[in-house]
């Protein structure tokens, strides 16, 4: 073999070699980026579970439900973990619900990744409904269906004047999921209903103040309020919730405020008390009040007529 040929051979060689550098970082970068979607911290006493999509408002994709779902459960029995935290990173969501993005685009082409992330969604919710350590959730933010999931059924929620609630599922035509069904008809009166076929916005203190939220804290104490829980030694659930009342005692923002929707508790228990959507349509309809009619002109599809 010639030295022409030789030094082909090694440029084709060196060529093949750059090639598969380069595939195995874009491998390495695609499995970095999915495992970043969510951190998975041993911090002090406590599990720290942060949601890292903030560019997406924390969106909830089934990658992340599979990295959240099996550390949860490791955590769960793990005897030097006395309790379980969840946040979401960048300041404006919690989670601002399932990532609807992802499930149009499988819609037409993969029906699996839907059903998978459903069923595992749930899974992971009723994994939080059941968790034996104690669960506190920091619904600082938006937080809004797939994040109602990810934060309502464990033991305390803690809202900020920043807090945004809603379950918007309706007005993409879906029932109120991650367990609305269940968590909804506990709320005061027929106020869950309302929520539900309305997809109502609860800000700030009146996310603790309908229910959702066990507790309410100034947005800026939200930190030195981790910390302390970080820094509490083998824990109790009354421990924690010693220092959760404790930051709720002392914040100020909107005390004085009244509820949204005092005013208006009387028509909703009312109006909403109905067993089916048709007859409190009816019953919106025939009341006629200014508020009855705003509902009736439709948040979302379900109660949407022509008035």
């Amino acid at each position: 073999m010639g030295l022409p040929e030789v030094w082909n051979l090694l440029c084709r060689f060196n060529s093949f070699k750059r090639t598969n550098i380069i595939l195995q970082h874009l491998r390495m970068s695609k499995h970095t980026d999915a495992a970043e979607e969510v951190l998975l911290e041993r911090r002090g006493c406590a599990g720290v579970i942060t949601l890292n999509r903030p560019k997406f408002l924390n969106a909830l994709n089934l990658n992340m439900i599979r990295l959240i779902y099996p550390q949860l459960k490791k955590w769960e029995q793990d005897p030097e973990t006395f309790l379980i935290i969840i946040k979401g990173a960048g300041g404006k969501a919690f989670c601002s619900g399932g990532d609807i993005k992802v499930l149009s685009d499988a819609r037409n082409t993969n029906q699996k990744v839907t059903q998978d992330l459903f069923r595992e969604e749930y899974t992971l919710n009723n994994a939080i409904g059941s968790c034996q350590k104690p669960y506190v959730a920091f619904i600082h933010g938006i937080t809004m269906g797939g994040g109602v999931g990810l934060s309502v059924h464990g033991q305390f929620r803690v809202a900020t004047e920043k807090s945004l609630f809603a379950m918007p599922e309706t007005a993409i035509g879906l029932f109120p999921d991650v367990g609305g069904g269940y968590f909804l008809p506990r709320l005061q009166g027929k106020l869950g209903y309302f929520l539900a076929l309305t997809g109502f916005r609860l800000k700030g203190r009146d996310v603790y103040r309908a229910g959702i939220a066990t507790h309410f804290v100034d947005s800026e104490k939200l930190g030195m309020l981790e910390d302390n829980l970080l820094a509490l030694k083998s824990p109790s659930k009354e421990n924690i919730s010693d220092v959760l009342d404790a930051y709720h005692t002392k914040s100020k923002i909107d005390q004085d405020k009244p509820f949204i929707l005092e005013e208006h508790m009387d028509k909703i228990n009312s109006l909403f008390s109905a067993n089916t959507v048709e007859q409190i349509i009816e019953n919106l309809q025939q009341d006629g009040s200014s508020f009855a009619l705003e509902q009736l002109k439709g948040r979302a599809p379900t109660l949407h007529v022509n008035v």
